[in-house]
């Protein structure tokens, strides 16, 4: 009986001293963290791609399988010299604070993924919500990424645009030319065994830079564009403005990330993933026709 006394005891001094007896993901005001990161949440500038011609996939090489110019696989062949009329595309991948806004704003559920990986981040790793705000946003679906730009007057992008953005007209092996990644160009080779990302702040990544100026289009988050996976696309699709092929199983992913290895991270290499895949390498950014 002495010991419900105690814990009145106890109770009363925290709530003297104004201490919480939330748990660690709370805050002092009721608000929750998953808000708290939302309240930092800043948008992306656009960077604008000029009209014009640019080299799409890989052409057929003499190098050796082991040699990063040599193509990840056949459906990056043949490669096209494709017209595309001038867009702009986010400089960034879309954060994880304006994610989470907009799953506010929208009143949406926020996936038990994403829960769990802010829970984890902010309770056992101590990260505090305005640096949380600044990583991609992860664990989102193709739809939801879809939704997402189409809420901002924007579209995903089309393989093709992000291509051209992630390259230049020149035909870059990586978006910073033909060096191999290393740090400081790229977040990429990374890992850990409970799938906790390893991710920089989109804003980061001036060293490895696209010839127009995009941060990440290696490494970081991998990025979900608007077309379907088509195996044979490319000696299909048209040469002004492809916007991709009949829907199939799978979206194209593009640029690698934090996990990838170097080969992921070509311009070219093209992956898919399915469209309802909520995956902690996978985000996105979106682009804005300019009529």
């Amino acid at each position: 009986m002495r010991a419900i006394p105690r814990i009145f005891g106890i109770f009363l001094v925290l709530v003297v001293l104004g201490l919480s007896l939330h748990p660690a993901t709370g805050t002092a005001n009721g608000e929750s963290p998953y808000d708290g990161v939302a309240t930092f949440a800043s948008r992306s500038p656009m960077m604008t791609i000029p009209e014009g011609h640019f080299f799409m996939g890989t052409a057929r090489t003499t190098q050796t399988s082991f040699s990063l110019e040599f193509p990840y696989d056949d459906t990056e062949q043949p490669q096209r010299r494709v017209w595309l009329d001038r867009f702009e595309i986010d400089r960034d991948e879309v954060s994880l604070g304006e994610f989470l806004l907009w799953l506010q704003q929208q009143r949406r559920p926020i996936s038990s993924d994403l829960r769990k990986l802010i829970d984890h981040m902010m309770t056992v790793h101590a990260m505090r919500p305005e640096a949380l705000a600044h990583w991609p946003a992860l664990y989102v679906t193709w739809a939801e990424a879809l939704d997402f730009c189409r809420a901002q007057g924007k579209h995903l992008p089309t393989e093709a645009e992000w291509e051209k953005a992630a390259r230049g007209e020149k035909g870059n092996l990586f978006p910073w030319g033909h060096r191999p990644p290393a740090p400081g160009l790229a977040m990429f080779g990374q890992y850990h065994m409970h799938e906790i990302p390893i991710v920089a702040s989109v804003e980061s990544g001036e060293q490895g830079r696209s010839p127009y100026g995009l941060h990440h289009m290696a490494g970081n988050a991998a990025e979900w564009v608007d077309d379907w996976f088509g195996i044979d696309y490319y000696a299909t699709m048209p040469e002004r403005n492809p916007r991709g092929t009949n829907p199939g199983r799978y979206k194209v992913v593009r640029g690698g990330s934090w996990k990838s290895a170097p080969v992921l991270l070509r311009t070219a290499t093209r992956s898919g993933a399915a469209p309802k895949q909520r995956a902690a390498t996978i985000g996105f950014r979106c682009a804005k026709s300019i009529r």
